[in-house]
């Protein structure tokens, strides 16, 4: 067993990491969970991170055959994105209904900053999460980091329901339902660091 994993139920993990790579990139120019930062590609990086904070972690992607080589190294499974271009609110959905997980973390394919030991910190909370919670996020000057976020299995229910009604505003729906917040502070901040445009990947590769 994964010295990292924390508790789990027999009949189902405890903590399972998704990873977004269905996006568009579209002020990147390029698809960037292929491109390199430091000499890796970001989707790779964040494999790495999750691989060693959970359980599982699975790619939800329309596209599984064009990362299939990148993540090699790992024992990351596919999941093929059933909606997509419907965004990260909707993606979630997908996962929650689908994987056999009482929380997910999820992660965008464009965190190259990532640190395992912070991550192993804010999920060994989530033993200790009352019932009602149903998400624990980063949050920074009232606003959610969502795309590095916990999210409970039980939220499915609220968040099918806010889809429905047209709602795709991560910011709005999480300002809905019970979440116990990850105050941030400059360091953490800096390590939710997305790599979005062309100069942001500068600062990579300097």
């Amino acid at each position: 067993m994964n010295p990292y994993q924390l508790e789990s139920q027999s009949s189902k993990q405890f903590l399972s990491a998704v990873i977004l790579a269905g996006g568009k990139s579209s002020r990147m120019g390029q698809d960037k969970a292929l491109i390199a930062w430091d000499g890796i590609p970001l989707l790779q990086r964040v494999c790495q991170v999750a691989s060693q904070c959970c359980q599982q972690v699975y790619i939800l992607t329309p596209w599984p055959e064009r990362y299939q080589e990148i993540v090699t190294d790992f024992n990351d499974q596919f999941l093929v994105e059933s909606n997509p271009g419907q965004g990260p609110l909707v993606a979630l959905a997908q996962a929650l209904a689908e994987l056999p997980t009482e929380w997910i973390l999820l992660l965008a394919c464009d965190l190259p900053l990532l640190q395992v030991e912070i991550i192993r910190d804010w999920a060994a909370r989530l033993n200790n999460i009352p019932d009602s919670i149903l998400a624990t996020v980063p949050q920074q000057e009232n606003f959610w980091q969502p795309t590095c976020g916990f999210y409970r299995r039980e939220a499915l229910p609220e968040l099918e329901k806010f889809i429905q009604q047209g709602g795709r505003s991560f910011q709005t729906w999480l300002d809905q339902i019970p979440v116990d917040p990850i105050l941030l502070d400059e360091r953490l901040s800096n390590m939710l660091f997305n790599c979005n445009t062309p100069q942001d990947l500068k600062k990579g590769n300097a």
